[in-house]
């Protein structure tokens, strides 16, 4: 195997969204030789835990997940959009099997320490534990990866885990036996230095111009934790990561990490 793997990673505004969920998945159904996808869904985890009267606890922008709100987020993550997805892809003509980390072991993790904040049954993934050869023999057989954000404790504990860092463990894993590319894809067309004007595009950024970025203030919030796992990623193999609008993954425009 030495075609380059493209691993994309599609959140919760696009997985929200009929019409743009609908458009990613005939491009990424479309583009030729191996691929995985994986994708969040909170916003829709969300809505059902309002639904069922379970209440939702944000910190710092993070969910904590206690376990009615696991159990909220394996039957949406792992079951309804997972399975949406799937079933959209095959219909497509992708060959698609939906996974969540635990399926085969494929993504350990540990439970988060509770010091400082205690977010409950939320996973860090052990990087180094992530199964690549199975990845490598799903791709062999023509099998496109679809995985949601839950991992699992080895001992039999399901973990909420952030969507980016999945993506980022599958890149670095499919990195040890094939050239890799790391592909966000959200709702903007990458990194701008204004988040309202399109043409500010930062087409590259690497270790020295995300610091800069990073202390004006243009790389912050949501998009800070994702340019800082999208440099860990180069680090540690894999060729690329772009960040860029899930309606135009086929063109060119988009911010690369190198």
């Amino acid at each position: 195997m030495n075609n380059m793997i493209k691993v994309f990673k599609i959140g919760g505004n696009v997985v929200d969204n009929d019409e743009a969920l609908g458009k990613f998945l005939d491009d990424f159904a479309a583009i030729e030789g191996d691929k995985v996808l994986i994708h969040g869904g909170g916003k829709l985890a969300t809505r059902l835990a309002q639904q069922l009267g379970i209440e939702t606890k944000m910190i710092e922008g993070r969910r904590v997940t206690d376990r009615d709100t696991l159990d909220v987020c394996t039957m949406v993550y792992a079951g309804l959009i997972n399975k949406r997805i799937v079933a959209a892809l095959n219909a497509r003509g992708c060959k698609a099997l939906g996974l969540s980390g635990a399926d085969a072991g494929v993504i350990p993790a540990h439970k988060r320490n509770p010091e400082p904040i205690d977010f409950g049954w939320v996973g860090d993934i052990d990087g180094d534990k992530v199964d690549h050869k199975f990845m490598q023999h799903l791709l062999e057989i023509g099998v496109t990866p679809v995985f949601c954000a839950l991992t699992h404790d080895s001992k039999g504990n399901m973990l909420n885990t952030n969507a980016d860092s999945v993506a980022s463990s599958v890149a670095i894993a499919c990195a040890r036996f094939a050239p890799t590319q790391l592909v966000f894809c959200f709702e903007k067309d990458g990194v701008l230095v204004d988040i309202n004007d399109p043409s500010s595009l930062i087409e590259t950024i690497d270790k020295t111009s995300f610091e800069q970025l990073k202390a004006d203030g243009i790389i912050a919030a949501g998009m800070l934790p994702k340019v800082t796992g999208a440099l860990n990623a180069v680090s540690q193999g894999v060729t690329e990561v772009v960040i860029k609008n899930s309606a135009n993954i086929s063109n060119n425009r988009g911010t690369t990490i190198r």
